[in-house]
């Protein structure tokens, strides 16, 4: 069992690489223990990031998807029957305020307003999570960092983080590797040839070139990873490319037309 706040041997952390100094500001801020906010697109490598990090300094990860139905209440924990009586159960949030670890929100801008609510206790120099239904004020430890994400390309007036929660963490802005960088690891998840990998990475560049035109979003570095590794397992090239970044691209007949053009071009 590994040790809370023990590095683990480095080929049992999840692989993640560097662009800049990001880990080194993680390592900072959770010693400082301070929040941290990572911003960036889909599948740009937030999540991978995080747990890096946590696992490189032995630290329990729990992740939570946000989405339009979480409610602080799935955070914080409820009361729920079990063998006839009740009992409290503490939600993910709590269970790292009272453990130790760390506590990472994934696009927290999905969740419902009162989210913001309770973290924001928990953000500045009281470090604390009061639990109304249980009377408790959860001092929250050395060892416990909070972590959220969004992507700016999704805000929208009735989906952004307020400027008062955002000046409670420090940030962190993601966008996918460079180009030799994103091959690197492409090739390195996916056991294809940094050849070919190369090739998805030139598509990938003009595919994300129409986000904001044809594309609510570019191409994510994990969709091309996805693609590789159907084409490393034998799958046709055409085919991989059509399951992994055509069709979860768009659903518009035209558009999907106009992406495999690009595809032509880039494949001759």
């Amino acid at each position: 069992m590994l040790e809370k706040g023990k590095p683990i041997a480095e080929k049992t952390v999840p692989f993640y690489h560097p662009t800049g100094d990001e880990c080194a500001v993680f390592e900072r801020a959770f010693r400082l223990k301070l929040p941290l906010l990572l911003k960036g697109p889909t599948g740009c490598g937030k999540t991978r990031y995080v747990s890096h990090m946590a696992a490189k300094l032995g630290l329990p990860l729990n992740t939570v998807s946000c989405h339009d139905d979480l409610a602080a209440a799935d955070l914080t924990g409820r009361y729920l029957l079990k063998g006839g009586e009740t009992v409290w159960a503490d939600g993910p949030l709590t269970a790292a305020v009272r453990h130790g670890g760390v506590c990472y929100l994934d696009e927290v801008v999905e969740a419902r307003k009162d989210v913001t609510v309770v973290i924001h206790p928990l953000t500045d120099d009281r470090r604390i999570l009061p639990l109304d239904r249980t009377g408790e004020t959860l001092e929250a430890p050395d060892d416990f960092m909070l972590v959220v994400s969004y992507n700016p390309g999704y805000q929208n007036i009735l989906k952004s983080l307020k400027p008062s929660t955002r000046q409670r963490f420090l940030a962190l802005e993601f966008d996918f590797p460079p180009p030799q960088t994103e091959t690197m690891i492409i090739a390195r998840e996916s056991g294809l040839d940094e050849g070919k990998c190369n090739l998805l990475v030139r598509l990938a560049g003009k595919l994300r070139g129409l986000k904001g035109q044809d594309l609510e979003e570019g191409v994510s570095t994990r969709l091309l990873v996805y693609c590789a590794s159907l084409m490393a397992d034998g799958m046709d090239g055409d085919r991989a490319i059509d399951v992994a970044l055509i069709e979860p691209l768009s659903d518009d007949p035209d558009v999907k037309t106009g992406l495999k053009d690009i595809v032509q071009a880039i494949y001759g």
